[in-house]
């Protein structure tokens, strides 16, 4: 179990900075976009840039974000449960959750293959997209990584006896 959380935190901590980087290269091709733009020479296919970074910044946080707890949460009947009731209950929505995001991330991943089979190409720059789209589901698997830690925790807490 602590070799899965180390892996875990390592996994998702490196798809965090990967995806600060994607950040601060958004923030930068968006400056040199606007300047360039004043001076009459936008740089083309900007909008696709800056959406294949966004989309880059936001699936590789994903993980890092659950990691810290960082999406909402609405507790207000679980708080008033048991402890082993509430991590019974916390582990099923986790179950859930990985569940999810494993079938998201298989998904997504399968529509990458099909792009990269087709030879799909962007509009304006006629690059190739099936690689943002493969960073993207691994966002989604770095989040299930994270959920399977989650799971496996609550799962300990309401087995654990002497509580609730």
């Amino acid at each position: 179990m602590k070799a899965l959380i180390a892996f875990e935190t390592f996994v998702n901590r490196a798809l965090a900075a990967v995806a600060g980087i994607a950040l601060i290269a958004m923030m930068l091709f968006t400056v040199a976009d606007m300047v360039l733009r004043a001076f009459g020479h936008p740089v083309a296919g900007s909008y696709e840039v800056i959406g294949w970074l966004s989309a880059v910044a936001m699936a590789l946080a994903l993980g890092y974000a659950q990691l810290h707890k960082g999406h909402v949460a609405i507790d207000l009947v679980v708080e008033r449960l048991r402890p082993r009731t509430k991590a019974a209950v916390e582990a099923l929505t986790t179950l859930a959750s990985l569940l999810l995001f494993v079938a998201v991330a298989w998904y997504v991943a399968s529509y990458g293959l099909v792009l990269h089979e087709s030879g799909s190409l962007s509009e304006t720059l006629k690059a190739i997209v099936y690689p943002w789209v493969y960073v993207v589901a691994i966002g989604c698997g770095g989040l299930a990584l994270a959920l399977l830690a989650d799971f496996l925790r609550a799962l300990a807490r309401a087995f654990v006896k002497g509580e609730g």
